[in-house]
């Protein structure tokens, strides 16, 4: 993200942001760097850790930095099309599945609320998001299980799934067979992990 008309994050700012104070729109706009998204002061997201917060005098300031505007306050005037925020969050899943990923983790950190965000990503992908959080980490699962060397406790973790059992669980309802079955299946030297 650019530096490009980005002013200092004071004390005062910080305050505007931290208690969505309606007074400060439209004198700045706050950016955050870990999910690429701006915001209006007032805008009622989640609160960010200072360090990844940004400031910029104008919305179009922050859009040419390199970041979004936010789908909950608008902070542009402009609604993003549900394709591409939906196509944004698919993103972050495809990226972050190792993270906890939840409903109300995603609807937070991409603006907008859970109901929201449930009915849209399942209008567009045609699945529901922990639906496609589950797909993505089982097809990393399935690549992790031929290439690598890693235990099946290792790619769960390794996926997001810190208990082995439910992973394997998963893996079979997915799949119709087990990790170590796959992997000895598809990939034979990997036979007796």
């Amino acid at each position: 993200m650019g530096k490009k008309d980005e002013i200092t994050l004071t004390n005062q700012r910080w305050k505007a942001i931290f208690s969505n104070d309606t007074a400060y729109d439209g004198a700045f706009y706050y950016a955050v760097t870990t999910t690429g998204i701006y915001c209006r002061p007032s805008c009622k997201s989640k609160l960010p850790i200072r360090e990844h917060v940004r400031v910029y005098v104008t919305a179009e300031a922050a859009d040419q930095a390199g970041f979004r505007p936010c789908k909950r306050c608008k902070p542009d005037g402009k609604r993003l099309p549900d394709e591409e925020w939906i196509s944004q969050i698919a993103g972050f899943i495809e990226t972050g599945y190792a993270e906890p990923l939840t409903l109300n983790a995603l609807s937070q950190a991409f603006h907008g609320s859970p109901y929201h965000l449930q009915r849209t990503f399942k209008r567009i992908m045609g699945v529901s998001p922990s639906r496609y959080i589950q797909q993505v980490r089982m097809e990393k699962a399935k690549e992790l299980l031929l290439h690598t060397d890693m235990s099946v406790m290792d790619i769960a973790v390794a996926v997001g799934i810190s208990n082995a059992a439910h992973f394997a669980t998963l893996f079979r309802k997915k799949t119709g067979c087990t990790p170590t079955t796959y992997s000895s299946t598809y990939n034979p030297q990997h036979i007796g992990r």
